[in-house]
């Protein structure tokens, strides 16, 4: 039985007490061959994305380490609130960030895998129930807090 070059074969080696299962690579992962379209953006969003984000979740408060060029200066300015929302994933996986400034609710959505984001750094879990917060936009003052979670 002649193997098709395209397929991921596993076979299995016997031995008296286990079975090994051996993968093969598959046809793409080989050099010399193309690629097809949806392989190569596939590679190339695997590699545009950051490995050293920390764990995210709604209702989290983070510091965003927000990169501005002035001139020809640039510097990383800290956006801190809390994330009312979550979208997508892989390359194009955004955050809500949701800061009151100045008695003015202020959200600002982050392309988390953006070069313009420098840094994320989770100050405090919080302890919600849903996965989007949009609630928090009708609510002033203390209303406004989300409890914090000890087990994360």
């Amino acid at each position: 039985m002649a193997a098709d070059p395209k397929d991921t074969t596993v076979t299995e080696e016997s031995t008296e007490q286990e079975t090994v299962a051996v993968a093969t690579k598959p046809a793409s992962a080989t050099p010399g061959k193309k690629l097809s379209a949806e392989e190569q953006i596939r590679a190339f969003e695997v590699a545009q994305q950051k490995t050293e984000l920390p764990d995210i979740y709604v209702g989290d408060t983070v510091r965003v380490g927000v990169r501005i060029s002035e001139g020809n200066k640039d510097r990383v300015q800290p956006y801190e609130g809390v994330v009312i929302a979550k979208r997508h994933g892989g390359l194009s996986e955004t955050i809500t960030v949701r800061r009151i400034f100045q008695g003015i609710g202020v959200e600002r959505v982050f392309m988390l895998h953006s070069p313009q984001v420098a840094s994320i750094k989770v100050e405090r879990r919080g302890k919600v129930r849903r996965a989007k917060l949009f609630y928090l936009r009708e609510r002033v003052g203390k209303a406004t807090r989300v409890k914090q979670r000890f087990d994360r």
